[in-house]
């Protein structure tokens, strides 16, 4: 029973690391003090987000380092990078030193590379911990990442909300405190202990309420996240931000009182026929779709559309077969070389001949990566609507918004019982707010239009990178995953230097020199209306490539579902 306890004292750890270290959201909002302290053009300042997001293409590295060094000690690599990283840049922004543009560069490199560290190691910790329901654990504490620029914009509303140059300084030091205070409960984490069927619903259920706890988190923040109402106010509602982190910390005593509760609660509801049927053992799921993938090649019928029953392919059905592989070019298109069977191993070869992956890739180049990339140009946006003094309100609405689609991602978990839906099509679904936001924002320059499109573009790339992994898993594989995803993630460098070239380029020839530096000043709508125009036409091709990509899997996804019943149903 106490090794059930320290596990998820791990996952509040957990919790708590990707709360602070989704450092790179808040960059627009010093980057313009930044692109004004150094003197650069537009240009160079997208290079330095870029250099940020390039640490990605060596997020491998950690994977490496796990190799070789235990946990901790990754850990703790990952928070000196940061705090070297970060804190550099704030002694330049600060004028205590001075650097050339080449180390300011490297610098970002280094604080994005610390990111990809720390979301490796807190990605360990939940598949090691939570086998039975990794999907829920990863959704879980992959969407706290999203609300680090809430939370970084209330300690600097509680400090001092006068100089931007804060953010670096609270970016290189928090980040650093937590891996201290989350050391304890990774260095004793439990053996693992396979849990029993009415364990694994247990653990679904304490799931479902750490994510009714994340949502009040989540609307505290948007709520609260940008007020400016005084110090005195501001250091209240960062102390009542902090408690809401902290009550997840109850999760071991409701561990401790889980025969109390089963006695004299649980048994006079059931879950098991209500609408939060949480995905079981997700090994077990793909193992046993990889078992029947033989059987499911030979061919199979649907009864009552629960139960597969395997018959072999009669001369009729054969027939049936071949004409519908002689139509059209657009079905061709659909099911040439579809995938067999979901949770299929593949290597990095196999992998990049799947046009499933080229799908997949330009779905998320064309969608998430936008997202990324508008919220890194967030502040320069605000500033040429004549909206500056609106950029920290910004940046908190983007940061909800991203944490409530992050935990959107788990939707198809907890309703697959009565809705069962393609997680690929989930995906479709998310990415049709990006392009409404962006043509949005190109119709209107108003602050409500502004506040709108950044709220659906967080909501949506929110979803799609916590719903990336999982994705990733299901189609190619959870043994090559940690690989798979990593190449997947590389559309986000080659995303921010391609979308942000484009836009610093159009920012550029419509501005006009500064003041006090050399570095260019754009006003009005004109700044980013071709940009928004041009990521809208790209995220129209994005959504385009999702559909054609759920039409392809969807068929897997449906084997997939009908063997978990039909399995579930043999074990009941």
């Amino acid at each position: 029973m106490a090794g059930q306890s320290r596990k998820w004292m791990i996952l509040v750890a957990t919790i708590w690391i990707q709360a602070f270290t989704g450092t790179n959201f808040d960059f627009s909002t010093y980057s313009s003090d930044l692109k004004s302290v150094l003197g650069i053009s537009q240009v160079q300042l997208n290079y330095l987000a870029v250099a940020s997001d390039l640490g990605k293409v060596f997020g491998w590295s950690s994977g490496l380092a796990l190799l070789y060094f235990p946990l901790w000690t990754v850990l703790f690599a990952a928070a000196i990078m940061g705090f070297v990283g970060y804190g550099v840049q704030w002694l330049v922004i600060t004028n205590v030193i001075a650097l050339p543009y080449i180390l300011v560069f490297l610098c970002c490199l280094l604080a994005g590379l610390s990111i990809c560290w720390f979301n490796t190691v807190c990605f360990v910790l939940c598949i090691r911990n939570f086998p039975a329901n990794r999907s829920l654990a990863l959704s879980l504490t992959v969407s706290f990442n999203g609300v680090s620029a809430a939370l970084y914009t209330l300690a600097y509303n509680a400090i001092n909300p006068i100089s931007t140059q804060l953010y670096l300084l609270l970016n290189a030091l928090i980040p650093l405190i937590v891996s201290f205070a989350a050391l304890i409960p990774i260095l004793r984490q439990p053996p693992l202990e396979p849990l029993p069927p009415d364990g694994v619903r247990r653990d679904s259920f304490m799931f479902l309420l750490l994510n009714i706890l994340a949502v009040l988190n989540g609307v505290y923040l948007l709520l609260f996240g940008s007020k400016t109402s005084g110090v005195t106010s501001a250091r209240l509602l960062f102390g009542g931000s902090i408690l809401l982190l902290i009550l997840p910390l109850c999760l071991p005593g409701l561990v401790y009182a889980r025969n109390w509760y089963l006695h004299k609660v649980h048994s006079s509801f059931r879950l098991e026929g209500s609408g939060f049927i949480l995905v079981d053992v997700d090994e077990l799921e793909i193992h046993k779709g990889m078992v029947t993938r033989e059987a499911s090649f030979d061919g199979y019928q649907l009864m009552n559309d629960d139960v597969v029953l395997r018959t072999p392919i009669t001369p009729v059905q054969k027939s049936f077969i071949e004409d519908d592989n002689n139509r059209s070019c657009c079905s061709k298109l659909i099911t040439r070389n579809q995938l067999g069977m979901l949770g299929e191993e593949h290597p990095l070869f196999l992998l990049l001949c799947r046009s499933d992956f080229w799908l997949y890739y330009i779905a998320y180049f064309c969608g998430g990566t936008i997202g990324l990339v508008y919220s890194n140009n967030l502040g320069q946006i605000a500033q040429s609507l004549g909206q500056s003094s609106e950029t920290t309100t910004l940046v908190t609405l983007y940061s909800s918004f991203s944490f409530f689609g992050r935990l959107l991602s788990a939707t198809p978990d907890y309703i697959r019982a009565k809705f069962y839906f393609a997680r690929t099509g989930w995906l479709a679904v998310a990415l049709f707010p990006t392009t409404v936001a962006l043509f949005l924002l190109a119709s209107s320059g108003s602050l409500s239009a502004l506040q709108a499109g950044t709220a659906l573009i967080g909501l949506s790339s929110g979803f799609i990178f916590a719903a990336a992994v999982s994705i990733t898993s299901e189609l190619f594989g959870p043994n090559s995953v940690g690989v798979n995803h990593n190449i997947l993630i590389t559309n986000i460098p080659i995303g921010s230097l391609v979308y942000g070239f484009l836009a610093a380029l159009v920012y550029e020839s419509h501005s006009t020199a500064g003041s006090k530096t050399g570095s260019v000043v754009c006003m009005g709508r004109d700044c980013y209306f071709l940009t928004f125009v041009w990521w809208g036409c790209l995220s129209v091709i994005g959504l385009g490539s999702s559909v054609v990509l759920f039409l392809r899997t969807r068929r897997a996804y449906q084997r997939f579902e009908q063997d978990r019943i039909a399995s579930s149903m043999l074990y009941s």
